[in-house]
């Protein structure tokens, strides 16, 4: 269970770190602890759907390429440290905590990644007909 919420956690890292911040920033600047409790909250739920929103309604390839990219890298970084402190725990050599903190990370990198890949309606070069199916080259999809 643990593991599974320590994952969770790594790949929304970046609503994590925006919400944390943000709390942070508003706490500090004497909001109280409600005012910081509220803020954090609204702005982890900003960022957990602004990327999404965004990547589902922009087309061009390489901006899509940015928001993943923004999402991905500071989940890379939390899978690191996470599997690194995790592997620390264990007692192992220091090679194989670097070893096991990459593995980890790469791991995470990637679902992220795809999480947010998921979220595009369409591929942007595949024509789409009127009921939401991808046209085919195939006689089948133009009636013969």
């Amino acid at each position: 269970m643990i593991c599974w919420l320590l994952f969770k956690l790594a790949v929304n890292a970046l609503p994590f770190f925006a919400a944390l911040s943000m709390g942070m920033f508003a706490y500090n600047t004497d909001a109280g602890p409600i005012g910081a409790m509220v803020f954090a909250a609204l702005a982890g739920a900003i960022a957990f759907l602004a990327g999404p929103l965004l990547f589902a309604t922009v087309r061009s390839p390489e901006f899509r390429t940015l928001i993943s990219a923004a999402y991905a890298v500071p989940a890379g970084l939390a899978g690191y440290h996470a599997v690194y402190g995790i592997s620390e725990i264990g007692g192992t050599a220091e090679p194989w905590r670097v070893a096991f903190g990459i593995f980890g990370s790469i791991i995470v990198v990637l679902v992220a990644w795809t999480r947010m890949r998921a979220y595009s309606p369409v591929d942007p070069r595949r024509p789409v007909n009127a009921t939401g199916s991808s046209l085919s080259s195939g006689g089948a999809a133009q009636g013969q």
